[in-house]
């Protein structure tokens, strides 16, 4: 058996798996990073030989998160990085899961060329509530630093009644709506966990990426918009935008009919955009070699698609684009698939 002691960094920055419920109210607590610890401890079967320096980063709910949120987290995970006496096996965060996707594609992005594991560890429920899976979600992330498995930013979750799924930061979706599921993008999550065992499942493709330079920046300024039959884009104010990204429904459509009138089509919202000076990205589309009529026409009038891509990823994107490139490379990074981001269109998939 081995006696090597594994050094992980943890960072604490608040969401349910660091809260308590107090008469009714959930809200963040220092007791709850003891309590994560101290029931990972009566987790563990046979304790792992691992080293925890901690350190909280924030401590808030994360719907209240916002990019510069991210930029103190970067500041404290690199601080920490330079100033350790040792190196670090891992790195693991606590977060909420209202935006953990987000964060999630946001640090994917970011520390793309990270040369070991970063997990993000969230809870369906205070640590205290026995539905809570936080603990067996932090179990996973420590296990999977410790078998040493792969490099990049990750994100263990289970769903209920589910096996543990292990997703790509840079395509974890956004929390199911009125439940606490999580799943990747066309359900394709890198692994499943169970018994201590790791089972690829969609591996994330393992071809050289080009690497970015990058600061810990992301644009405040850029506006997402979401379609809904009878969206009025009138009533929407660009002013003191970098940029807009619109969401698309499935078929990677948006209405252009002007039947009901001008003020419904986005193609008059884009037209408006490029007078003002304000581009529109279009996500997420998946590449194929034949779309709708709708999307040849946002496409001619001017919009920009970031293909094959989540939501999610689009705006960490966008964030870092605008905040570290000039206008002449923006595109680069943009296209770039730096981070495994970029799923497989149907004529690539095996």
């Amino acid at each position: 058996m081995s006696h090597y002691t594994h050094h992980i960094l943890l960072i604490f920055t608040g969401g349910t798996i660091g809260s308590v419920v107090s008469e009714g109210h959930i809200n963040t607590a220092e007791s709850a990073r003891f309590t994560l610890l101290k029931k990972f401890q009566q987790r563990a079967s046979s304790p792992f030989n691992v080293h925890f320096t901690t350190r909280q980063a924030l401590n808030m709910l994360s719907e209240n998160l916002a990019p510069p949120a991210w930029e103190i987290l970067i500041k404290v995970i690199e601080t920490e990085l330079l100033s350790a006496e040792h190196s670090f096996d891992g790195i693991i965060i606590t977060h909420g899961t209202d935006t953990l996707s987000f964060t999630a594609a946001a640090l994917g992005l970011y520390f793309h060329a990270l040369n070991y594991p970063m997990l993000l560890v969230s809870s369906n429920y205070p640590l205290d509530d026995a539905r809570a899976n936080g603990v067996d979600n932090f179990y996973c992330a420590v296990d999977f630093i410790c078998q040493g498995k792969s490099s990049g930013v990750f994100v263990p979750y289970q769903n209920p009644q589910h096996p543990m799924h292990l997703h790509a930061g840079t395509r974890l979706l956004s929390c199911l709506p009125l439940s606490s599921d999580f799943i990747s993008l066309q359900h394709r999550h890198v692994m499943t966990y169970a018994e201590r065992e790791f089972t690829e499942y969609h591996p994330l493709p393992a071809f050289p990426r080009k690497s970015f330079s990058l600061n810990p920046v992301f644009s405040a300024r850029i506006l997402v918009l979401h379609p809904y039959p009878g969206m009025t884009y009138q009533a929407i104010n660009i002013a003191n935008v970098d940029c807009v990204l619109h969401n698309l429904y499935h078929s990677g459509t948006a209405c252009v009919s002007k039947q009901w009138g001008e003020q419904l089509s986005l193609l008059t919202f884009i037209e408006h955009c490029k007078n003002q000076g304000v581009p529109v990205y279009l996500a997420p589309m998946l590449h194929s070699s034949a779309s709708y009529e709708s999307t040849h026409e946002l496409i001619a009038q001017g919009a920009e698609i970031i293909w094959n891509v989540s939501l999610e990823t689009a705006y960490a994107k966008l964030a870092l684009a605008y905040s570290n490139f000039p206008h002449a490379t923006r595109m680069d990074f943009i296209n770039a698939d730096i981070a495994g981001e970029h799923v497989l269109t149907d004529s690539e998939r095996p």
